[in-house]
């Protein structure tokens, strides 16, 4: 059996592309999302992918009313302005209806 291999060193002058993405990746960490979007409605949302696995509760989707299931992934979507809005104001939306959230009317 070979000995283990260390993987090689980064340096610490990261190109200023690298660096932006870092900051991206620790803001999110930070304030827990992984991105903005902006809206059809013009409005920001903080927008965080929710893998299976973290999937725990049953939700409703406010996108086609059904139900996502625990061990489904999806996303959670809340405005990014929340002037004070809490926890209540997260939605869990199955992935698709929330990339067609455009594209629906109302019912």
């Amino acid at each position: 059996m070979s000995p283990r291999r260390r993987p090689p060193r980064r340096s610490d002058a990261a190109p200023a592309d690298d660096q932006d993405g870092a900051n991206a990746r620790m803001a999110s960490r930070v304030l827990g999302y992984d991105r903005i979007e902006t809206g059809p409605d013009g409005r920001d949302w903080a927008v965080r992918a929710v893998p299976g696995q973290a999937a725990q509760k049953v939700y409703r989707c406010p996108g086609c009313e059904q139900e996502i299931r625990a061990g489904v992934p999806h996303v959670v979507a809340w405005p990014k302005d929340d002037h004070g809005l809490g926890v209540q104001d997260r939605r869990h939306w199955h992935t698709p209806c929330w990339n067609a959230r455009g594209r629906r009317r109302a019912r």
